[in-house]
């Protein structure tokens, strides 16, 4: 059921229901029919003189027709934590496009990144498959294998440090319907051990192999050596010395939009930002340097910087007339590692809230109803369903995937029917700092089971967002019941484990 969204809500802050969370709007909505809603995602991008024509030809095919496919831009920011947006909750920062984007839109509150590291997001965003099906739990290079912190017995898990080219990815399937596919920014997903003797190719693994047309940045690089040319990025040729990554990789995305504008087309854009290192234009550091509040003025310019690069992006859709048929989502790949995330707590690497909880927006005019507001819980590996619905492609070939289109919650006819959510990290975090651990949430509960002492946490999101309060030994039969959901899932995706040694 959809209730009246408050005008008085926290913008960052948004319900954890018992009952699965809904999606809101300033009035109610009813249900749309499958061909229903069809009808309502070709609506946008047909003149209103065609509509009847159209309407009638979408009712006696019973399929959307090609030419009313949208475009897709999926942008996914890197190290972005949740709170780190203006329409967030971060008053500090300035981040009107992104705002506007929101406002646009359906803004979700709980939304979460498929691990709290970025290479298993970005292969969960490519696959629909969960960084534990994939093997591929921690950040590439990562650590040695067999790794363990120093005085500890416990060794983390073994995991795959790049994404094979044996997966199908979203890339590959929209080229079947017809889409031209670009890939900007950082990819991270190719990274090869030379000693491996497996005898791969770095740059086989890159993103032109992975089905994408146009590959502009996209390598095994988890950061850029410098936000400023030359950047020292195999996959991208600086144009003058100075230039800014963000605005030269808006450039590209801008490009790609022009060059494939009259077909439709899929663009990949992830931005390196916020990764380190921190670099920005002095101007934009200076400004948030006077801001008493701001705790690292580097990290806001760049957020800001972001933004600007994002809505040049934007601007130029609207100045090209493809707004109305184009699908933006913007997510994270991560929790936030520079920035403060309270009231969450922990930041990337940590399987609390701080490292896996994102901002996520969605555009989509005449489908999206703008000012919306969606507490159902959403994770990475739901793109991968999701652009397979709007692409009107079928689900062959995917034998199993974890994700669920959330085509539902953007129409609001309906609500997802999964109950739970899953995250295994097995890995220690670049900064080492972390505990092995995995988690599931269900409802409004959240359980984490620790590796090093078996120990369990279970939290209710909604009364402690800040897990502040473990509850596994006064509710037992909950604590139990998850656990039992948690093995059962791990066991499913054959999930690599750590492993304990003798010292």
């Amino acid at each position: 059921m959809y209730v009246i969204q408050s005008p008085n809500r926290d913008p960052g802050l948004g319900p954890n229901r018992r009952d699965g969370g809904s999606c809101q709007v300033g009035f109610m909505r009813g249900k749309l029919e499958p061909v229903n809603r069809m009808i309502h995602f070709a609506r946008a991008a047909v003149h209103p003189v065609q509509w009847t024509v159209l309407v009638v030809g979408i009712l006696c095919c019973g399929q959307l027709a090609a030419e009313t496919r949208p475009n897709i831009v999926v942008i996914m920011a890197d190290d972005l934590g949740w709170r780190d947006l203006h329409c967030y909750g971060n008053a500090s920062i300035d981040t009107p496009f992104l705002d506007r984007l929101a406002q646009d839109g359906m803004r979700f509150t709980d939304a979460y990144a498929a691990a709290p590291v970025c290479s298993p997001t970005r292969a969960a965003m490519m696959t629909g498959l969960s960084p534990a099906r994939l093997h591929l739990t921690n950040h590439a290079p990562g650590h040695k294998d067999g790794f363990a912190l120093e005085g500890s017995t416990l060794r983390e898990a073994a995991s795959v440090r790049h994404l094979a080219l044996s997966y199908v990815t979203i890339a590959e399937r929209l080229k079947e319907a017809g889409y031209a596919t670009g890939h900007v920014g950082k990819w991270h997903l190719s990274f090869v051990d030379r000693n491996d003797g497996a005898g791969l190719l770095e740059h086989e693994l890159r993103p032109e192999h992975q089905g994408f047309d146009v590959n502009v940045g996209g390598c095994f690089r988890g950061g850029p050596p410098s936000y400023f040319a030359p950047y020292r990025i195999p996959a991208i040729v600086e144009r003058q010395e100075g230039e800014y990554l963000p605005e030269r990789l808006a450039e590209e995305a801008i490009a790609f939009v022009d060059e494939y504008r009259d077909s439709p087309f899929f663009l990949s854009w992830w931005p390196y930002s916020v990764h380190y290192p921190m670099q920005a234009r002095d101007a934009l550091i200076e400004k948030y340097r006077a801001r008493k509040d701001i705790k690292d003025p580097t990290y806001a310019a760049m957020i800001e910087a972001m933004d600007r690069s994002i809505g040049r992006f934007l601007t130029h859709l609207d100045e090209a007339e493809l707004r109305n048929n184009t699908l933006v989502i913007f997510k994270s790949d991560n929790g936030g590692y520079n920035g403060d995330n309270r009231p969450l707590r922990g930041a990337k690497g940590w399987i609390y809230e701080g490292g896996i909880r994102i901002p996520w927006i969605v555009r989509w005019p005449g489908v999206v109803e703008p000012g919306s507001l969606c507490d159902v819980p959403v994770i990475s590996m739901d793109c991968y369903p999701t652009l397979l619905e709007v692409a009107a492609l079928e689900g062959e070939g995917e034998a199993t995937l974890d994700g669920e289109s959330i085509v539902p919650l953007l129409v609001q006819s309906d609500t997802l029917e999964r109950e739970s959510l899953y995250f295994h990290y097995p890995n220690y975090a670049f900064h080492k700092r972390n505990r092995l651990a995995s988690a599931i949430r269900s409802g409004n509960f959240k359980l984490i089971k620790r590796y090093d002492d078996g120990s369990l946490e279970l939290y209710d999101l909604d009364a402690d967002i800040g897990e502040t309060v473990n509850l596994a030994s006064q509710l037992p039969e909950i604590t139990n019941r998850m656990k039992q959901q948690l093995e059962s899932w791990l066991a499913e995706c054959n999930a690599k484990f750590p492993t304990r040694y003798a010292r």
